[in-house]
C-alpha cells in the first residue's frame, strides 16, 4: 500500500512537524501561550501547564468575575483593603489603600511607634512626648535633632519601601510639633530672631520624605497633600507623557512655573518635581536672618521646591514662583526674591543669589531663580526719619507730669469728702483709664518684638482709650443732667445716673467693642510700622478706635449744645458780676474744657507735619491729667477746703478752714433751695 501524503490536521493544543521520505514523522509540542502572550491581562501570574494554562492575580488583587479565568476582559482589580475592613490599621490611624496592598499612618498629633515605616501588628499610634521620652539620645544631641536624625536614618537604610502621602504629612507635623510650632502648637516656643538649625533641619526630612514618597514612572502623574500643616504638590514625567514644556504646581497659591520636558530630558526622560508650604516654617526661618541694613519684614509663606534624587545646583532656564503677599507692601519698601543657605550650619540665612524679582504687585510677586530651594519674600523698609531726641524728651517729661496730676486727681476724688448730691464715680474712672493709658503708652515700644507680649499691649491700650472716652461722654451727661436742675424745683438726694449703670457702660461698652474688633480681626493687634504696639491700619483696623471716638465726640457736642439750650433764660437775664452768672459761665467753662481737653487734642494727633504741631500735640495730649485736676479739683469749693485743712495739718496750725468761695455744686444746691422757697410762697 501506497503511503498516504498529505497534511495531519491534530488537535488544537499540537501541530505536526517533518515530512521524511514520503512517510510522516510526527512529533507533538505544547504551545507556551504564557510565553508567546500574555493572556491573563496585568497584575497576574500566568503558569503554563501541558495542553493549557491558568492565571493567578497578584497578592492585593482579584478578579471581578470568578466565574471566569483572568484575561483582559475579566482583569485582576486591586482590592481596597482599607474600605473593605474598617479599623484595619487600629485607632487613631489612616488607612490608605496602596496598589496590592494597604498602608497605615498616624493622624496628626501623634506618631508611630516604630517610626516611619509602619510594621504590621506592632507599630500603634502615641504621643509625641511618648516618642520624644523613649529616644536614645548621643552626647550633646538635643531630642528635637534627634526625632529628626531619626526620621532620616530610617529613610537612608530603607530606600526600596515608597512612603505614602499620610505617612509624609504625619511626620512633618511631627517634626513641626517637636519644634514648637504649627498649627497644633497652641503657644509658639520659637522667639521672634527664629531658629534656623530647627528650620534647617526640617527642610532636611521634608527633602528626605518626599524623596521616598516619588516613584519612577513611564506616564504623566499627580499626588498632592493638602492638610493643615502640609500643603503639596508632586508631578511626575516619564518617556510616554505627553507634558508640554512648561508646567505649573501649585501651593496655597503660590505657583511654580517650570520646564519640565528639559529636566526628564536631562535625567534618562523621567522626573519628579514638588512645590509645597509647611506651616509655621516662617517662625523657624526668620527675617531676621536676612542680613540687610534696613528693617525687615517676612512678606510671604515659606515655599520649597525639590526635584526628588536629582541633584540640580543650576538650571539651564530659570524658574518662575508667583508669591502671594501676606500683607499687602509698603510704599517706603522694596521686596527682595531670597532663598535659604545653609550650608554653613553655623551661618544659616536668607540670601539673593541667583534669585531676582521679575515683576511686583500690591498682591504678589514673580521671582525668577536659577536654582531649586527653599523661597520666600522678604520687604526691606526704608530707613525711618532720626529719631528727634527732644521730642523724646519732651514727651516723658510731659507724660510723667500728666501722671503725676492724674494721681493726684485720683487720691482727690477718692479721700475728698464731696457734698453727698455729688457724684464722682464718672471723673474718678476717666482718670483711672487715662492715666493708665498714658502710663502703658510710655512702654508699649518695648514689647515689639515679643509678639503674644505685644498683642496684648495693642488690646488693653484700645481697651482703656476707648473706655476713657466712654466715660469722658458719662461725665458730659452728669454734668448736662447738673445744669438741668436749675430749671426744675425738686428735691433730689443724688443728682446723675446711678454707679451700677455707670459701671455698665463706662467698662461694659468697650469690652464689647474690642471684643468684636477682635474676632473679627484679630491679627490687627500688634506691632505697627511705627514700631509701636498699637492697631494695624490693615483692613481699616484703625476705625476700631476711630469709629467709637468720633461717636463719643458727636454726642459731647450734641450735650454741650442741649446744656446752652437748657441754660438760655438763666444767659438772658443773668446780670455781669452776679454769683449766679459767674456760676453759669463756670458751669459752661466745665463742659467747653472737658470736650477740648479730652477730645479735640486728639485732632492734632493727625497734623504732625512740623515741628510745632508736634511739640503742641505732646504738650496738650499728655497734660490731659493736670487739665482734668484745675477743672474738677482746684475749681471745686470742697477740695480747696480739704487741701487747706489738710496743708494746715501738716504744718500744725489751726484746723478750721477760712471761709472760701461757693463751689458750683453747693451755688446749684442753693439756687434749687431758693426756687423751693420761691415756689411756696407763690
Amino acid at each position: 500500500m501506497l503511503p498516504i501524503v498529505g497534511s495531519v490536521e491534530l488537535t488544537a493544543r499540537y501541530k505536526s512537524a517533518v515530512v521524511t521520505n514520503l512517510k510522516f514523522i510526527v512529533t507533538a509540542r505544547d504551545i507556551l501561550e504564557c510565553d508567546e502572550f500574555n493572556k491573563c491581562g496585568p497584575d497576574c501570574n500566568c503558569t503554563n501547564t501541558i495542553g493549557s494554562y491558568y492565571c493567578t492575580c497578584f497578592a492585593g488583587y482579584r478578579i471581578n468575575n470568578d466565574k471566569f479565568i483572568a484575561s483582559y476582559y475579566n482583569p485582576c482589580r486591586d482590592i481596597d483593603e482599607c474600605s473593605e475592613q474598617p479599623g484595619l490599621c487600629g485607632q487613631l490611624t489612616v488607612c490608605t489603600n496602596v496598589p496590592g496592598t494597604f498602608d497605615c499612618s498616624c493622624c496628626d498629633g501623634t506618631y508611630p511607634s516604630t517610626g516611619i515605616y509602619w510594621e504590621k501588628n506592632v507599630s500603634f499610634c502615641e504621643s509625641i512626648d511618648d516618642t520624644l521620652n523613649k529616644l536614645p539620645l548621643k552626647e550633646g544631641e538635643t531630642k528635637e535633632d534627634a526625632f529628626c536624625n531619626r526620621i532620616l536614618d530610617q529613610l537612608t537604610n530603607d530606600t526600596s519601601t515608597p512612603v505614602v502621602a499620610p505617612t509624609v504629612s504625619n511626620a512633618i507635623c511631627a517634626a513641626m510639633l517637636v519644634g514648637g510650632v504649627g498649627p497644633y502648637v497652641k503657644t509658639s516656643k520659637v522667639s521672634s530672631e527664629g531658629n534656623g538649625r530647627m528650620g534647617s533641619q526640617i527642610i532636611r526630612v521634608c527633602e528626605g520624605l518626599v524623596n521616598a514618597m516619588a516613584t519612577r514612572t513611564e506616564n504623566e502623574t499627580k499626588q498632592e497633600i493638602h492638610t493643615p500643616t502640609v500643603d503639596m504638590e508632586m508631578k511626575a514625567i516619564g518617556t510616554g507623557s505627553q507634558e508640554n514644556n512648561a508646567s505649573s504646581l501649585t501651593t496655597k497659591g503660590n505657583v511654580m512655573h517650570i520646564n519640565l520636558m528639559d529636566l526628564a530630558s536631562a535625567n534618562n526622560g523621567s522626573v519628579q518635581v514638588a512645590f509645597m508650604t509647611v506651616t509655621g516654617m516662617e517662625s523657624f526661618l526668620s527675617h531676621q536672618y536676612f542680613k540687610a541694613a534696613k528693617k525687615t519684614e517676612m512678606r510671604s509663606d515659606v515655599v520649597t521646591a525639590l526635584v526628588p534624587s536629582v541633584n540640580i545646583t543650576n538650571l539651564t532656564e530659570p524658574v518662575n514662583f508667583t508669591i502671594q503677599h501676606t500683607k499687602s507692601t509698603s510704599e517706603d519698601g522694596t521686596v527682595s526674591c531670597v532663598y535659604w543657605n545653609d550650608k554653613n550650619k553655623d551661618d544659616p540665612h536668607w540670601s539673593e543669589e541667583g534669585c531676582w524679582v521679575s515683576f511686583t504687585h500690591e498682591n504678589y510677586t514673580v521671582c525668577s531663580c536659577t536654582h531649586l530651594s527653599t523661597f520666600a519674600l522678604i520687604m526691606q523698609i526704608g530707613e525711618p526719619a532720626p529719631q528727634d531726641d527732644f521730642l523724646e524728651w519732651l514727651n516723658r517729661i510731659c507724660v510723667i507730669i500728666g501722671l503725676f496730676f492724674f494721681a493726684l486727681a485720683i487720691l482727690t476724688f477718692i479721700l475728698c469728702s464731696w457734698n453727698p448730691k455729688i457724684n464722682n464715680t464718672a471723673r474718678l474712672h476717666l482718670c483711672l483709664t487715662l492715666g493708665l493709658s498714658h502710663l502703658l503708652l510710655l512702654w508699649n515700644d518695648r514689647f515689639v518684638d515679643h509678639e503674644l507680649a505685644c498683642t496684648v499691649m495693642a488690646g488693653l491700650l484700645h481697651y482703656l482709650v476707648v473706655s476713657s472716652f466712654t466715660w469722658m461722654l458719662l461725665e458730659a451727661l452728669q454734668l448736662h443732667l447738673l445744669v438741668r436742675r436749675l430749671n426744675k424745683v425738686q428735691v433730689i438726694q443724688r443728682d446723675g445716673l446711678p454707679k451700677p449703670l455707670l459701671y455698665m457702660i463706662g467698662y461694659g461698652v468697650p469690652f464689647v467693642i474690642v471684643g468684636v474688633s477682635a474676632l473679627v480681626y484679630s491679627d490687627g493687634y500688634g506691632a505697627t510700622k511705627a514700631n509701636v504696639c498699637w492697631l494695624s491700619t490693615e483692613r481699616h483696623f484703625n476705625w476700631a478706635l476711630t469709629g467709637p471716638v468720633i461717636a463719643v465726640l458727636g454726642m459731647n457736642w450734641m450735650l454741650f449744645c442741649a446744656t446752652l439750650w437748657s441754660l438760655r433764660h438763666t444767659l438772658a437775664s443773668m446780670r455781669s458780676g452776679a454769683s449766679q452768672s459767674k456760676d453759669t459761665r463756670l458751669i459752661l467753662f466745665k463742659i467747653l474744657a472737658q470736650f477740648v481737653i479730652l477730645g479735640c487734642t486728639w485732632i492734632l494727633g493727625l497734623y504732625q507735619t512740623n515741628l510745632f504741631f508736634q511739640v503742641l500735640f505732646i504738650i496738650l495730649n499728655s497734660q490731659q491729667g493736670t487739665f482734668l485736676f484745675i477743672v474738677h479739683c482746684l475749681l471745686n469749693k470742697e477740695v480747696r477746703e480739704e487741701y487747706v485743712r489738710w496743708l494746715t495739718c501738716a504744718f500744725g496750725g489751726d484746723n478750721s478752714a477760712p471761709k472760701d468761695l461757693p463751689s458750683v455744686s453747693e451755688d446749684l444746691d442753693n439756687n434749687e433751695g431758693q426756687k423751693e422757697k420761691e415756689k411756696k410762697a407763690d
